[in-house]
């Protein structure tokens, strides 16, 4: 596939008013001319408002769980502060969410312990709460910051609360990995009930080197047994907050592959517990779809799911890059991220846009063509392309939505978006639904443009099948920095893109013939 275009013209005919910013405030802006293509420096928000950033540091690690007693949907994080207290640091703060749209800040929850107590720092854990004692039960990593002194690098403690504000730590609940598991891996304790009517509570670790999901259970919430490996971690993998679910006639484990390669988020399936814990059995890799359970791209990591019975929710971060760099790796912890989780007849999982997410873009505009590059021509909403072409349209806003449907002609025939375009810059982000022989497609993300560099290791998504009618419903959330790319119900794609707001974008066509519909951008 092509990656270069010729530069950008400029269509006389076709200078029309671009996507005003109208919710601007900031002075910086006040003399701009958003009526050029020429290239702003966005101004990002300290907090997004469709996504979630505190205003101070980032979000790591989410553990939401739906609270009946509040009816809404609780999300604890680890606080990022980069950079962080020495020796004890990453203490439990949450928000609080009714739709996945909007969000309230509840501050600190679970502070840090003392710099010689098992839980110097914090790690991973699960929220679960007990109708029978109406308590809210917290199971978190304890990161030692003097192993020498606790014997455990790593182990699960817990905190309660009977009102969700107060929380008290049961210095008495320390679950460590005795003789059989590691004492300086063992992590990300997860809590659910099982049909036998028990909790179970799960943990990563490993076992002579593997890595393995531990497996305890407890009648009380508070006394623990050792039930063995829960699952193994095939080959040299490490399963990061694991969550186990069961939704309909399925059991899920969704879990966050650590290793460089892959660092995604993944699932697997089964009818029951035990079908679950043979999916990784002596290295087999029973795979529930024909993509290895990836859900999301490499920019979406550390998620976990919460149901409110109706619907089930996932929340993730979306990685910063350094110094604003799109063509720098994701770094550590970033932006409060959620999606819907999609479960289709054949058991198998996807992501796509929170329907509230949606309903919060209020404001339809009429996308304004600025310039074209080859054969693109508009009619309404109505948008045809041939061979190497762009069709380069108006600014976006902070906060905007953009839906199209695109049919290509042929079966490998590519196209994309790309963000941050402008007639004085020569490189730009193309995200590029890629051929990847007849039958699946991928997601890429490339650096385009005369002086682009093309394609960006560890940016490009997961392998999906071509529609059979090669009719793809398209769905791009952009709030700031973040963007998430929704296809058919069947594709999810969250990436940090500095540059997107404030500036031009285009959909490209990379040989064949597209026909584009129902274009259509929207802002709150």
């Amino acid at each position: 596939m092509k990656s270069t275009y010729i530069s950008i013209l400029t269509v006389a005919v076709m200078s029309l008013p671009v996507i005003s910013c109208s919710n601007d405030n900031d002075p910086q802006l006040t003399h701009r001319d958003w009526d050029t293509t020429t290239w702003f420096a966005p101004t990002d928000e300290a907090s997004p408002s469709t996504f979630y950033k505190p205003a101070v540091g980032y979000v790591a690690d989410p553990m939401p769980f739906y609270d009946p007693k509040a009816g809404d949907f609780k999300i604890m994080y680890l606080q990022e502060y980069r950079p962080n207290q020495s020796g004890t640091y990453h203490p439990f703060w949450c928000v609080s969410t009714k739709d996945g749209a909007s969000y309230q800040s509840l501050g600190e929850m679970i502070p840090t312990g003392s710099i010689e107590e098992q839980d110097a720092a914090l790690g991973t854990g699960s929220v679960y709460y007990n109708e029978a004692d109406q308590t809210y039960y917290t199971f978190y990593t304890g990161h030692a910051y003097r192993p020498d002194i606790t014997g455990y690098g790593e182990m699960v403690m817990l905190a309660t609360s009977k009102d969700f504000k107060t929380w008290t730590k049961d210095r008495a609940l320390l679950v460590g990995g005795g003789d059989v598991y590691s004492h300086s891996d063992f992590r990300d304790p997860m809590v659910f009930k099982g049909d036998d009517g028990k909790f179970h509570m799960i943990v990563s670790t490993k076992k002579s080197g593997k890595g393995v999901i531990a497996e305890y259970v407890s009648d009380d919430l508070r006394n623990w047994d050792m039930a063995g490996d829960f699952m193994n971690m095939m080959w040299d993998r490490f399963y990061e907050c694991p969550d186990v679910f069961k939704m309909g006639d399925w059991w899920y484990l969704v879990y966050s592959e650590m290793h460089d390669a892959i660092r995604k988020v993944q699932y697997f399936k089964g009818r029951t517990l035990e079908d679950l814990k043979a999916c990784t059995a002596n290295d087999a890799g029973l795979w529930p779809d024909g993509h290895e359970g990836f859900l999301d791209s490499r920019g979406l990591y550390a998620a976990k799911t919460a149901s409110n019975g109706q619907d089930r929710y996932i929340w993730g971060w979306c990685a910063t890059r350094a110094g604003e760099d799109n063509t720098a790796q994701l770094e550590w912890a970033g932006t409060l991220v959620g999606h819907k989780l999609i479960q289709h007849e054949d058991g198998t999982l996807t992501l796509g846009e929170i329907p509230a997410v949606a309903a919060k873009f209020g404001n339809a505009q009429t996308p304004k063509l600025k310039s074209v590059e080859g054969t693109a021509n508009l009619n309404g909403d109505q948008l045809t392309m041939e061979g190497e072409a762009a069709a380069v349209f108006g600014r976006l806003d902070k906060h905007s939505r953009i839906s199209f449907t695109v049919k290509t002609t042929g079966d490998e025939d590519n196209f994309g978006v790309s963000f941050g375009r402008a007639g004085d810059v020569d490189k730009w982000i193309s995200l590029v639904v890629n051929a990847e022989g007849v039958s699946n497609r991928k997601i890429n993300m490339e650096q385009q443009g005369p002086a682009g560099i093309g394609f960006l290791g560890n940016q490009d998504g997961y392998l999906f099948e071509r529609p059979i009618d090669n009719v793809y419903r398209v769905t791009i959330v952009v709030d700031n920095s973040v963007c998430a790319v929704y296809i058919n119900d069947k594709v999810s794609y969250t990436n940090r893109i500095y540059g997107m707001a404030q500036n031009c974008w285009s959909i490209n066509s990379y040989g064949g013939k597209l026909e584009i519909s129902d274009l259509t951008v929207q802002s709150y």
